[in-house]
């Protein structure tokens, strides 16, 4: 009869001992590399800080330089928004999570102030225009679309509802936290084409609704949602217009 017992026992010693071995070799490897990281990590801190002591007016006064410094960001998973919670020491070196925030304030300034005549739904080319006259930028120093969208995504935790949404291939902020309809976005697209104006028949004619279709989407954005006013004394019947798809000087 064979014995078994004694090689198997060594056997198992042995890979008991292998597995320490390995366990020990994997523990000094992640030590390691660990402290190489660290080590890569300060570099890179230290020639960011360097970068955005050097660059810091030129991104909040160059769009063209902000727009190439954002993509830059992007690519090394960098966040230029992100706040100290959320390991944004970027953004406190180079300035712009504080520009971008005070960029966010003066986007609620002109959304409020304009909700009344618009319904909380605003051009983005307006809002652009109306936010670099109240930042009294000089030329050069203009406000880009992409500004507007990153600055909006810091307003995102107040629950306001501020989005940009797309209508008929042009872009608008929302202010308000309801929804756009379907019918809203094709009269909101409808107006833009025609200088604000939209009548009953525009609808009838351009996108075959039933009259009763368009009268009752028109009389929402009038009396539920204050998007649009309403001119009954026009020579053609009720015109209405919708002031975010006109310009305001």
């Amino acid at each position: 009869m064979h014995r078994l017992t004694g090689p198997g026992l060594s056997a198992f010693d042995r890979h008991t001992q292998s597995q320490r071995s390995y366990a020990l070799l994997s523990s000094q490897l992640s030590t390691t590399q660990i402290t190489n990281l660290h080590s890569q990590l300060s570099s890179f801190r230290t020639a960011l800080s360097s970068f955005a002591q050097t660059h810091r007016d030129r991104i909040a006064k160059d769009p063209a330089f902000r727009h190439q410094f954002q993509k830059m960001c992007a690519s090394i998973g960098v966040d230029p928004l992100a706040g100290p919670r959320r390991g944004g020491w970027w953004a406190e070196l180079v300035g712009m999570g504080d520009w971008s925030y005070e960029l966010g304030v003066q986007i609620v300034d002109v959304c409020v102030s304009t909700r009344e005549r618009n319904g909380g739904v605003i051009e983005m080319d307006e809002l652009i225009r109306v936010v670099s006259k109240l930042r009294g930028l000089d030329k050069g120093e203009d406000i880009t679309e992409e500004d507007i969208i990153r600055s909006i995504k810091t307003l995102e935790p107040l629950g306001a509802g501020y989005q940009v949404v797309d209508v008929g291939g042009k872009k608008f902020v929302r202010s308000v936290v309801k929804e756009l309809d379907q019918d809203q976005a094709i009269i909101l697209a409808l107006a833009r084409g025609q200088d604000g104006r939209v009548i009953e028949g525009d609808l009838v004619e351009k996108h075959g609704w039933t009259r009763e279709r368009a009268r009752v989407a028109l009389e929402n954005m009038l009396l539920r949602d204050g998007m649009c006013w309403i001119d009954a004394q026009d020579a053609n019947g009720d015109v209405y217009w919708v002031p975010s798809a006109m310009r305001w000087d």
